[in-house]
């Protein structure tokens, strides 16, 4: 039986994403950064909405799919992020990503493991990273 690793990430960030076309750009990158490979997109649209202004982008991947919902009207804006494969994940490497690109900082995180049940792979409490990247302060 395939794997079934879900990563759920909400968290704020400094330097949220404001272009549609780097930021598929950028998830193209994740994609082959964390060894796996676009099935269709990635898409993303700007929402322009009062209270839920900000924004989306998604792509499916030969393994499931990846999507990622940046609110930008507050300082810091708020990112909810979530990756689902049948295959392994580094959760590490993508945490790190977000952190370099985007000043992800106060973040949670989880990873479950849903083969059979959703069972708890990782997790942790608000962790805190300078909006500046700094290696020593990531918990891996």
């Amino acid at each position: 039986m395939p794997l079934h690793n879900h990563l759920l990430l909400n968290g704020y960030m400094t330097k949220p994403p404001m272009d549609k076309e780097v930021v598929m750009k950028w998830l193209e990158d994740l994609v082959a950064e964390i060894g796996m490979k676009v099935a269709a997109g990635p898409i993303s649209s700007y929402v322009t909405k009062e209270g839920n202004r900000g924004m989306t982008v998604g792509c499916l991947i030969e393994t499931s799919h990846i999507a990622m919902h940046v609110w930008d009207e507050t300082t810091p804006s708020f990112v909810q992020f979530d990756l689902y494969t049948c295959s392994t994940l580094s959760a590490e490497t993508v945490i790190r990503n977000l952190v370099e690109n985007f000043g992800l900082h106060n973040y949670v995180h989880m990873v479950l493991e849903r083969s059979e049940g959703f069972n708890v792979v990782s997790s942790d409490t608000s962790v805190y990273v300078e909006s500046e990247f700094q290696q020593d302060t990531l918990p891996f």
